[in-house]
């Protein structure tokens, strides 16, 4: 089995520019939502090979100085494809100024495209932002969804339709994710809430590096409970996380 595990999340990137992965103007994957999830330490790592032009897939942004606001703050990142990006100054002065490209995404079509790109799906049809500014430029249809479609046929009438939108896969050279827990082998379990964009993510890209809390040996991990199964994870590094919180509100 070839090695998996590496000692810092610099020496799991250190390589990948000669071996073609990683490079200016590649598309990488970044797993978390807010400050919840990220792949901290590789972040910084990324940040650290001084790769530039980058188009970053991610549901936010971060915050001005964590996450991947490190990378805006460097201007790495070429291209933002993203749901929610409120929080980050630092990407809203870029935005403004057109100095950073957004595509911007409702979160669940985010979601289900990142999903279909690791399912080999090219392109697939959703309602969400049919008839809106998310759907200019791309291919719409009138469907019906196939309950529908069933119930007209025993009822001997045509199916209702709505529009629905044509969204493409997305599959990136490159996914940084963040575990709770790996064994020996890659395979992943996640901690709640980081159980959000980082298992899709996983599995589609070319090349799968997992930031994770705490390894252990080949079999502690129940089969039952693995969350993403290590053939989809190429590295693993062990590091220990900061865990910075956005927004902190306490009462009186």
């Amino acid at each position: 089995m070839a090695r998996k595990i590496y000692d810092t999340a610099a020496e799991t990137l250190a390589d990948l520019r000669e071996r073609g992965i990683l490079r200016d103007g590649a598309t990488v994957h970044v797993g978390g939502f807010g400050l919840c999830g990220i792949p901290e330490q590789l972040i910084i790592a990324l940040r650290d090979t001084g790769v530039k032009e980058l188009t970053c897939i991610s549901n936010n942004a971060g915050v001005d100085d964590w996450g991947l606001g490190l990378l805006l703050q460097t201007r790495q990142i070429k291209k933002m494809v993203s749901s929610y990006v409120g929080e980050n100054a630092t990407f809203e002065k870029q935005f403004i100024d057109k100095d950073l490209e957004v595509e911007f995404n409702p979160q669940g079509t985010l979601a289900e495209r990142i999903r279909a790109g690791g399912a080999g799906i090219p392109a697939f049809f959703t309602a969400t932002g049919a008839g809106t500014l998310i759907a200019e430029g791309k291919e719409t249809r009138q469907l019906a969804l196939p309950a529908e479609q069933a119930a007209a046929r025993q009822e001997g009438r045509d199916p209702r339709t709505r529009e629905y939108v044509m969204e493409t896969g997305l599959f990136a050279d490159l996914a940084l994710v963040k575990a709770h827990k790996a064994d020996e082998a890659g395979n992943l379990v996640y901690n709640k809430t980081a159980r959000n964009f980082n298992p899709m993510m996983a599995a589609a890209a070319t090349f799968t590096v997992a930031e994770v809390d705490e390894i252990v040996p080949l079999g502690s991990i129940d089969a039952d409970n693995v969350h993403t199964p290590g053939n989809y994870v190429d590295r693993v590094v062990q590091t220990k996380s900061e865990k910075r919180i956005e927004q902190r509100t306490t009462r009186e």
